[in-house]
């Protein structure tokens, strides 16, 4: 009979449905909020290239169970949820509101099956509409994360039907529905932990409900069993059996389960849970008074807010608070109920009793009764108690709506409650389209919780609107002063807005306010170890001062000796030491880190760069490379691995490297550092046309980009374009009219092509003014008045070059020339040079001979560091190379290039002379 009750007609389903859509249809619009950003945004678990079994070590939010930091949630199901949805549409929020309301339907309707076993069909479809509507429910739904109690709740209800099925004709024991209600508080309890809480519920239907016992009854026959009066009844004993096996199944989830987490409890301050660290009686006071406080938001959910830890309740510190009699009325309340549905035999007490057990039980993980948790209050945990009211509420209005009186005002009154509960659903939707919204309708409720203007700032700060960000962390630090986060957060916006006194003074305070160290004692059990990260800013601040180097490593220091496994202190010291010319001992802090965390992918790639500094190149790249099997699309590994490869000279390695710096622009469309260093390696590769393309594109993104400017133009000249050239060395002496090697390149091209001497000599006397020395500018200065014929100028001013350069051969030879000329033709001008510019030519072929080879001011490889914000989500490298720096190396056969095209010089050089000398 019960199960013919319990089947859901598609109608009813169908109305089911067409509710929750009415409701929570303005939810796909919602973005990640609050903790969907350390869940979804920053859990590396979701991504494809994470192994799986990761999920099964790791918590909720992605931190392996075993690091003390952990949270300890372990929700390997719920992950494995999110995961799918990145499968599918990555990190489009659409499809994971839209996956929520699907379960909390699945929810509504499984739970309208258990209504059907205590109320009759009208009323099961009351209590069903109200859970569906009641606004407790949005965090649950609306929030991301909430999806874990969605999940835990479908498990949770399916556990208990499966059990409702275990007993047989006569009383009889059947074994399959009990196995699977087993499997099923294991999947539950992998969703959310109080999944496992069904099993008291199973223990409580099958002695009250199933075998249709009172307590009364109960009590009498162990009374009569004490006294020898009487033998346990068979059916009993079956009761006892079953019961046995479900404990013995729940309490070998409970030992996994303290396995899992290593035996250790969460870290939690006293600004998550105050009453938590508080002194007796206030404790235990305070936490009496949530009771009533949590009942109160489901009978009436008008004020709803986000976060409710720190100072949202004051603490209740004395018996005589007057709030301990809403504590008081509330026990009052619930014994009477308790009593109620013990006693007395009936359907209407089963009902009572069972509701009772679904609020009570559920929720008893969450009551701080047994251990500390996390919050003073959260609105989710009632998505599963809130079933146990909505049932209450169902069966009240049935007794009423029988009576003839109050017949058509409790259908008034029913619609009402549901028409005005799915409009504030409706509304309180909104509330959580962005953090902005969703901390501000907080505060709204409450304006003394700290958490809640801090985290109204870090939206704010978010879309870069620092001074308003500012407003709200300053306030945070006046309403709670002894908030470390809040005055960590006031000098970060300071350093923002390039504040740095302020800032500085702002990481002081909180760095004040860190306890102090008691020996023997574990810091960390006494602080967020999130709060430690105040050594980490203030060091990355002072570090900007070169006089204060000493003074941040030992702040860094500081930061690992009180937390040895602090992972992003060796990180951020491993970066300072690399700047203070260090790299050994950056090397040691790299790998520290990479023992406590070897498959984080910028760990490897900053070690690389440690490398790259010790001049162990082959080691670089094999730690870039061991980054980009962790994180295939790491785009600093991508693209400096490829500057390596392309550095080494090694003709093997330019395909690795060109496929490397594809994928790179492929991640990184828009930086024209990846279009440039492709033009570089078609250029080594003699692939001229390819080159020209890369290099246009790069200057399209960027059109004063000085090396693709430089480069592109040399790639002209050497392949006999010279006057293609010309514009783009105009374009690159606009932006950058010091360019040495520009003005050379533009000089030689006007002398040789143009013909233009009066243009060559302005270029050539440009380099003298910025560098007097140049030695290239200065003998092309010279061919300048070799070429105007005068050779008295022409002869003192190789005199002055090859005071510069004494070793250059070239040099020496063409002052003999001169001076040979000047002798041989006295005081008479007679026209040295071929009119076709053979000494022009020859100059070329010698001074610029260093330019052409040396093509490259090449994008070289600069370290990084791993600088993190405060209760920021997101952590990456940092300082990309820079993109206008000399090969600082060259290869053997670039090398023996150079001595060929040496030699190919002088063999002109002596060409030019014989003519000369012929003349």
């Amino acid at each position: 009979l019960l199960e013919k009750m319990a089947d859901v007609s598609l109608k009813e389903a169908a109305l089911i449905v067409g509710v929750v859509a009415a409701c929570y249809w303005n939810s796909l619009f919602c973005g990640f909020v609050f903790d969907d950003v350390s869940a979804i945004l920053d859990n590396k678990d979701l991504h494809p290239s994470t192994p799986l079994k990761n999920l099964f070590q790791n918590d909720f939010w992605g931190t392996p169970m075993s690091e003390e930091r952990s949270h300890k949630s372990y929700r390997p199901l719920t992950v494995l949820t999110f995961r799918l949805n990145y499968l599918f549409s990555e990190l489009n929020a659409v499809s994971y509101h839209f996956l929520n309301l699907v379960f909390h339907v699945v929810v509504c309707i499984v739970f309208l099956k258990v209504c059907k076993l205590f109320l009759d069909n009208r009323s099961s479809i009351v209590a069903s509409l109200l859970f569906a509507v009641h606004p407790i429910h949005t965090e649950a739904v609306t929030g991301v994360v909430g999806r874990a109690e969605l999940l835990s709740s479908i498990f949770f209800l399916a556990a208990f039907l499966s059990y409702t099925k275990s007993k047989g004709p006569d009383n009889t024991i059947v074994w399959t529905p009990i196995a699977l209600t087993v499997f099923l508080v294991a999947v539950a309890t992998l969703c959310k932990e109080q999944g496992i809480t069904v099993v008291g519920i199973c223990c409580v239907y099958e002695v009250f409900i199933a075998q249709g016992y009172t307590l009364p009854a109960l009590l009498d026959t162990a009374v009569q069993i004490v006294r020898g009066k009487g033998s346990i009844p068979f059916s009993m004993l079956q009761t006892l059996l079953k019961l046995i096996v479900l404990m013995f199944s729940t309490l070998l989830l409970v030992v996994v389960r303290v396995q899992v987490i290593q035996s250790q409890l969460p870290v939690f301050t006293r600004f998550d849970n105050p009453a938590a660290v508080s002194p007796s009686p206030a404790r235990q006071l305070t936490f009496n008074y949530l009771l009533p406080v949590n009942a109160w938001l489901l009978l009436n959910p008008s004020e709803l807010c986000c976060d409710w830890t720190m100072g949202t309740i004051p603490l209740v510190e004395s018996l005589l608070d007057v709030r301990n009699v809403a504590t008081l009325t509330f026990f009052c309340f619930l014994g009477s109920l308790m009593v109620f549905s013990l006693r007395y035999p009936g359907d209407s007490s089963k009902t009572v009793l069972m509701a009772l057990c679904l609020i009570v039980l559920p929720f008893i993980p969450a009551s701080n009764l047994f251990f500390p948790v996390g919050f003073v209050v959260a609105e989710r945990v009632l998505y599963v108690p809130s079933m146990g009211f909505c049932i209450l509420v169902a069966h009240g209005w049935k007794k009423l709506s029988n009576k003839s009186v109050l017949r058509k005002i409790s259908w008034v009154c029913l619609a009402a409650v549901l028409f005005t509960h799915a409009l504030k659903t409706l509304h309180r939707n909104w509330d959580w389209e962005s953090e902005y919204t969703l901390f501000m309708s907080a505060l709204k409720v409450n304006k003394n919780n700290a958490k809640l203007w801090n985290n109204v700032g870090h939206a704010l700060e978010n879309e870069k609107n620092f001074e308003r960000a500012l407003q709200f962390f300053i306030q945070a630090t006046q309403v709670q002063p002894d908030d470390i986060g809040a005055h960590m957060n006031v000098g970060r916006t300071y350093k923002n807005l390039n504040k740095t006194k302020e800032a500085e003074e702002s990481y002081m305070i909180a760095k004040s306010l860190m306890p102090q160290i008691i020996p023997g004692k574990k810091y960390a059990a006494r602080v967020a170890p999130n709060h430690l990260n105040v050594y980490i800013n203030l060091a990355n601040l002072i570090r900007a001062n070169e006089s204060r180097l000493e003074e941040a490593d030992q702040l860094y220091r500081q930061a690992i000796s009180m937390r040895p496994d602090f992972k992003q202190a060796y990180i951020s010291r491993g970066e300072l030491l690399l700047k203070m010319n260090k790299p050994l001992k950056a090397k040691e802090a790299y790998l520290r880190a990479l023992e406590l965390d070897g498959t984080n992918a910028d760990l490897w790639y900053n070690l690389a760069i440690v490398y790259i500094e010790l001049k162990d190149p082959t080691e670089a790249l094999k730690n870039f490379n061991r980054a980009l099997e962790l994180n295939p699309t790491h785009k600093l590994a991508l693209f400096n691995s490829a500057l390596l490869m392309q550095e080494s000279g090694d003709a093997r390695l330019r395909p690795e490297a060109k496929q490397r710096l594809l994928h790179y622009v492929k991640e990184e469309p828009q930086d024209s550092n990846g279009y440039f260093n492709l033009g570089m390696l078609a250029m080594d590769d003699k692939k001229d046309m390819e080159a020209e393309a890369w290099m246009k594109k790069a200057i399209r993104l960027q059109p004063n980009f000085r090396s693709a400017l430089f480069n592109l133009a040399l790639l002209y000249s050497q392949t006999g374009k010279e006057l293609m050239a010309l514009p783009v060395l105009e374009d690159l002496l606009r932006y950058y009219p010091d360019h040495t090697k520009g003005l050379i390149l533009k000089g030689d091209i006007l002398m040789n092509q143009k013909k233009d001497i009066v243009g060559a000599k302005m270029c050539f006397e440009k380099i003298l003014q910025l560098d007097p020395n140049n030695v290239q500018g200065k003998h092309n200065l010279c061919v300048v008045y070799f070429e105007e014929r005068d050779l008295i100028k022409a002869e003192k001013c190789l005199v002055e070059t090859l005071a510069l350069a004494p070793h250059e051969e070239y040099i020496q030879r063409h002052l003999n020339i001169v001076r040979s000329k000047i002798a041989s033709l006295g005081a008479m001008e007679q026209s040295s040079l071929p009119s076709d510019g053979n000494a022009a030519t020859e100059a070329k072929k010698s001074s610029f001979q260093n330019l052409k080879e040396e093509k490259s001011e090449k994008t070289t490889i600069q370290s990084t560091a791993d600088n993190k914000k405060e209760h920021s989500k997101n952590k990456k490298p940092t300082d990309k190379s820079s993109v206008d720096k000399e090969t600082p190396k060259k290869s053997t056969k670039e090398i023996k290039d150079i001595e060929k095209k040496r030699v190919a010089a002088l063999k002109r050089l002596e060409e030019i002379e014989r003519i000369l000398n012929g003349e």
